[in-house]
Order: C-alpha cells, then sequence, then structure tokens
C-alpha cells in the first residue's frame, strides 16, 4: 500500500510514511471484507460509512503539517483509522463519530493498538467538539458540501482544516487556514469520497 500508492502519489513525509507501514489498516475492516482494506479506494466498514483511500488520506494528512506538538480533531472517524494514524503523530487526538456502535469499534481498536492519546466522543459531526477546542489541525474523514461554522470557530490561530469539498458529483480535497477572523481556501487535488451525515451548506459562511 505504502510503496504502491502513497509513495507514488508524492507523500515524503516519513513520521507518516512509518505510521502507515506500521498500522494494520485491516484491523479497521469488518472480517468479511477485509480483503479490501489495502485496495486504492475507499473501503466501506458501515452502512455508508467508509475509510478513506490510503492516497487521499495521506495526501490530507500530509498537508495539515502535523507535528508532535499539534491538538487535531477528527470528524467523522467511523472504526477509528485515521484517528489511530493521527493519534501516532500528533499529541492528542479528540475524535468525533455520530454513530455510537462505530464509535465504540473505534475506542476498542484503540485501546488494544495502545493508541492512549487518541480519545472517541459521540456526538453530530458538524458542532465538533468545542470542550477541547481550540485544535492546531482538524481532519475531515470525509467529505462534506462545505465545512460549518462551528469547525471554523474551532480551529486555534493559523489552524490548519483539512476536507473533501464535494457539493455534488465531484470533490476537491481542500486545506482551510485560520489568520484572524479570516479563513483561507487552497485546493489541494481532486477527490471524491462518500459524504457525512450532518453537514448541510450554510449560505452565510464565508471564505
Amino acid at each position: 500500500m505504502v510503496e504502491g500508492q502513497v509513495r507514488t502519489a508524492d507523500v515524503t513525509d516519513r513520521s507518516l510514511l512509518a505510521v502507515l507501514s506500521d498500522l494494520p489498516r485491516e484491523r479497521f475492516v469488518p472480517k468479511a471484507k477485509r480483503e479490501l482494506a489495502y485496495m486504492d479506494g475507499d473501503v466501506p466498514v458501515a452502512e455508508g460509512r467508509h475509510l478513506l483511500s490510503p492516497r487521499v488520506l495521506a495526501k490530507m494528512i500530509q498537508a495539515g503539517d502535523i507535528t508532535p506538538a499539534s491538538a487535531v480533531l477528527a470528524i467523522g472517524t467511523a472504526t477509528g483509522y485515521a484517528a489511530a494514524v493521527l493519534g501516532r503523530m500528533a499529541a492528542s487526538v479528540i475524535a468525533l463519530e455520530a454513530d455510537e456502535a462505530l464509535a465504540k469499534q473505534a475506542a476498542d481498536l484503540l485501546s488494544e493498538l495502545e493508541i492512549d492519546n487518541a480519545v472517541i466522543e459521540v456526538g453530530p459531526l458538524a458542532e465538533g467538539y468545542s470542550a477541547q477546542a481550540p485544535y492546531d489541525v482538524i481532519f475531515v474523514d470525509g467529505s462534506i458540501p462545505q465545512p460549518s461554522t462551528a469547525l471554523q470557530d474551532q480551529l486555534a490561530e493559523d489552524g490548519r482544516l483539512l476536507a473533501i469539498i464535494q457539493p455534488d458529483v465531484s470533490g476537491k480535497a481542500c486545506l482551510f487556514r485560520k489568520d484572524g477572523s479570516t479563513i483561507t481556501k487552497r485546493i489541494l487535488f481532486d477527490a471524491s469520497a462518500p459524504p457525512l451525515p450532518g453537514f448541510a451548506v450554510e449560505p452565510t459562511f464565508v471564505f
């Protein structure tokens, strides 16, 4: 996966490559679908929920400039794979999941893998998790029409939000950065992913 999909996509962050090589992705996939765990595409893990393709996940995480001091919020963690990757790279991770059954699976897997700096919380995804804000990085683990105002407000100064913005059938991986009261947006690359629940277009949201 790392050699055939990730390195060839210009992912050069050594710490990220090491984590992806070491972390057992198949553990986050239902047993009946584990042969799909390392495929070059989104992997279904529950009804309407997926793991992002390795290439897309890695390119987005690399763009977030995550350091061992970073506080990260992961939105829509499903079974917890992205939260586990982020937990191996950052100081702390809050992983938010709306589905209680998926949240329990994620928490159990993180515990089994001894990733104790990543905590699973249950709640509406678009609302984020303000109790531990602000965050240096917010990683959205799926596609959304646009970031909610709540997520914008939970970014630290110079904080980065990574998401696949997909208002229709096509999408783009984007990096949003907070500078005072301003949010700037940079398109990273073309990408698509299954949509996360609970997000709606907010007409008043301005970049």
